[in-house]
């Protein structure tokens, strides 16, 4: 039964899977390999043919310029088809809905207009989300950036690590604790700026896959902010964080699918003409069985992740559903981009072909938004909880 029958699309979003999956045909996988290579330099030519024809900002309200296809399982098609070209470029041409998220969850209408409004613009800015800092990854409860109360405004200094579109970005969600020692109840989320006194970023991390996103530090050395820099209230940061990540690590699902397809296709093609003892390798049995297990988690990672995601535009409790799409969908792209090198042998293991660049890119699907560990550990949960 084919997926659209399972989960019906809507004409429009036919017409964006089908605008994606061009685009990324044209315009991503013949550079992929030449982005990574360069490891660090933002693929800015794609950015602004993406940002042409809505891919950039297609996530976003209307009211704000956007394309108004707010729901999740929009997104996953979007994702899935941008990261069969390139995982790393299609996160990258998403990235604006990560950072928007907590701007609409919590942001008054002035906060929208200024903040949202120019990402879906003709020349549309970086932005980013900070969380993660050297002490704490996937615990972000445990953050330890401060932001200390002054007279009009805030005052934060701190450290924050792995930053994607660190360093290029006009637009940082920044999140903060207004209570040290406090857990969650103290965290707030806050917006910096580009050129914001006291703001730096540190060099670009040089990094095993997923090149075209530069991932730098964040110093906050005292950096002050006004009232108006703040989202929604003190300590709702927290909340609107979890939130964020049960739709990113759906989305984010997607684009492992979309990695994982590639390996698959890629794989089954090599294996149709490339002969060994006489009669092409998709014939023997030992490779035959590994693109049979290649489909079928797949197909698997996609159901969790149409599932996820449909759950979600429902309106209904989506954290363990999401934990599942991704940690079974990030184990997928490993296992088939692995899977592909093997396949091809030798071959697989030259750079003359993508499939080696494509393992390096699937293992940072098992840890970006909470490590396959953390997925067990929330799955756990939410089945002792019933």
């Amino acid at each position: 039964m084919a997926m659209r029958q399972l989960v019906p699309l809507t004409e429009e979003q036919e017409e964006i899977r089908r605008t994606c999956r061009e685009f990324a045909a044209r315009e991503i996988r013949p550079i992929s390999l030449q982005v990574d290579a360069a490891d660090g330099e933002v693929p800015l030519d794609v950015w602004h043919k993406a940002a042409a024809l809505g891919l950039t900002s297609f996530m976003l309200p209307t009211e704000y310029g956007g394309g108004g296809m707010t729901d999740c399982l929009t997104a996953c098609l979007v994702q899935e088809e941008l990261s069969h070209g390139c995982a790393g470029i299609g996160n990258l041409l998403t990235s604006g809905g990560f950072f928007a998220e907590p701007v609409l969850a919590l942001g008054d209408e002035a906060q929208k207009r200024r903040w949202i409004e120019p990402l879906a613009g003709e020349d549309p800015p970086f932005t980013a989300l900070a969380i993660t800092e050297p002490q704490s990854g996937s615990d972000a409860a445990s953050i330890r950036t401060r932001a200390r109360r002054v007279d009009g405004g805030y005052v934060l200094s701190g450290q924050k690590a792995w930053i994607s579109n660190g360093g290029v970005s006009r637009f940082y969600v920044v999140f903060a604790t207004v209570q040290p020692g406090s857990g969650y109840h103290g965290i707030t989320a806050f917006v910096l700026e580009d050129g914001d006194s006291g703001f730096t970023c540190g060099p670009v991390i040089r990094k095993m896959g997923q090149r075209a996103i530069p991932n730098t530090e964040l110093f906050l050395n005292d950096v002050s902010v006004a009232d108006e820099r703040r989202l929604g209230e003190e300590g709702l940061g927290f909340r609107s964080l979890m939130e964020t990540f049960d739709r990113s690590r759906i989305t984010l699902a997607a684009s492992a699918v979309g990695l994982a397809r590639a390996a698959l296709e890629f794989a089954v093609a090599y294996a149709k003409q490339r002969e060994q003892f006489g009669k092409p390798i998709a014939e023997h049995q030992a490779v035959a069985f590994r693109l049979a297990d290649m489909a079928v988690r797949v197909e698997a990672s996609r159901l969790l992740t149409w599932r996820a995601a449909v759950m979600l535009d429902r309106g209904e409790r989506t954290t363990t559903a999401a934990a599942m799409a991704k940690l079974h969908a990030s184990e997928t792209a490993m296992y088939c981009t692995w899977a592909a090198v093997q396949t091809l042998g030798g071959w697989g293991y030259s750079r003359e072909y993508p499939v080696e660049k494509w393992m390096r890119d699937a293992k940072l699907e098992e840890i970006e938004e909470g490590t396959s560990d953390i997925q067990r550990l929330v799955i756990s949960r939410g089945v002792l909880r019933g």
